[in-house]
């Protein structure tokens, strides 16, 4: 991918570009906690868009789309949300400005390899490859936590997604071979070694079912959230957010809430608490007890949550059915998507035919496999 960014850029532009590389990443647990200030376990992976890019001392930004050979163009001076991917890149000038630095005008190619609506936050990976590679030709000297929040906000106020900050943060932070515990409230993280990775691989099977409703249906579950907050704050004045809360207080008061209030509020507490078992069995090499909680996770989307599909219950039905996936769930928005599972290396290739097989008897189609693992995050190749 390299190479052919670099080729297409010197075939528009005519000079040398900076490249980034910017991943995807996976989350092992911790879905839907990140916007409730909760905490997330996710790591960067193999899969990634990259950039080449350069000044080009105009106050026009040029970028070129080898995914669907789109050129776009737009002026500094006028940054304002339109439709499409640009918006990624629009969002991303913007917030930069925001912070008081000038950005010139430059000149980029786009690639990638993230499959789009597959739940490994692709647009992250876009936003993540700018901010950086803008950073280091305009000198910014911006920190990573405050390029994570860069893309988040840019994400806020252009596509219109009020996601948190576990994309931006996996992309911009992620370490090979490491799972990061993020805590979402106070942005402390912690680098866990993902010891498993000679025996386990980490297998994505797509849905193929693309989330198209997972922008919309975000915010309403954001907003359930937080009516979920405000009603328990009248019993519990000291909480700002369903962090502070345990799935005991949301017992405590369940005719207090609406049903669906209620389900909301259960889940992402739970879920908190899960995230930090997780943690606890990993340190400890108990894969088969991690993956029962990404297999409890998936029930609580499913159920309690209401972010599944038929077609991804029916994927982590199939994982638990198999001896050799320790774990499986949903992951990303939900709707449609990808499952994680993890997956004795020995047995990928078995598991692989049956899913798909199956699969493809269920649904008519055959389901894509993206065989995974945990890379670096964003930076500059060359």
């Amino acid at each position: 991918m390299i190479a052919q960014v670099k080729e297409e850029f010197h075939r528009l532009f005519g000079k040398e570009p900076l490249i980034v590389s910017s991943p995807g990443r996976i989350n092992l647990i911790g879905e839907h906690t990140d916007y409730n200030e909760g905490f997330v376990l996710p790591a960067a992976i193999d899969k990634k868009i990259v950039y080449a890019i350069a000044l080009n001392g105009t106050d026009t930004c040029n970028a070129y789309a080898l995914f669907n050979h789109e050129k776009v163009s737009f002026s500094i001076h006028d940054i304002k949300p339109t439709e499409g991917w640009i918006n990624y890149l629009l969002g991303v000038v913007y917030q930069i400005q925001q912070l008081g630095h000038e950005v010139k005008g430059f000149d980029c190619v786009i690639t990638g390899n993230i499959p789009i609506g597959a739940g490994m936050s692709s647009s992250a990976a876009v936003e993540g490859g700018l901010v950086v590679g803008l950073d280091h030709l305009l000198g910014l000297g911006i920190g990573r936590m405050e390029m994570a929040r860069v893309g988040q906000l840019a994400e806020h106020n252009f596509p219109g997604v009020k996601c948190g900050i576990m994309d931006q943060f996996a992309n911009l932070h992620g370490k090979k071979d490491r799972v990061m515990l993020l805590d979402c409230r106070s942005l402390e993280f912690q680098y866990f070694p993902f010891e498993f990775s000679r025996d386990y691989k980490i297998v994505l099977v797509n849905s193929m079912v693309h989330h198209s409703l997972a922008s919309s249906e975000y915010n309403v579950r954001r907003a359930q959230c937080e009516e979920g907050v405000k009603i328990l704050q009248e019993f519990f004045p000291d909480i700002n957010s369903l962090r502070n809360v345990t799935p005991a207080q949301v017992e405590q008061y369940k005719d207090k809430l609406s049903p669906k209030v209620y389900d909301r509020c259960l889940y992402v507490t739970q879920e908190n608490e899960r995230v930090v078992q997780a943690c606890a069995h990993l340190q400890k090499n108990e894969l088969k007890e991690a993956g029962a909680l990404m297999y409890a996770s998936h029930e609580g989307l499913s159920k309690l949550y209401e972010v599944s599909c038929p077609e991804l219950d029916f994927l982590a039905g199939l994982a638990k059915e198999r001896e050799e996936v320790a774990g499986a769930r949903m992951m990303g928005g939900g709707f449609g998507g990808c499952t994680i599972n993890l997956v004795r290396m020995d047995k990928v290739d078995e598991f692989i035919s049956f899913v798909q097989t199956r699969y493809q008897e269920e649904y008519g189609k055959i389901p894509e496999v993206y065989v995974t693992s945990i890379e670096d995050g964003t930076r500059i190749e060359a």
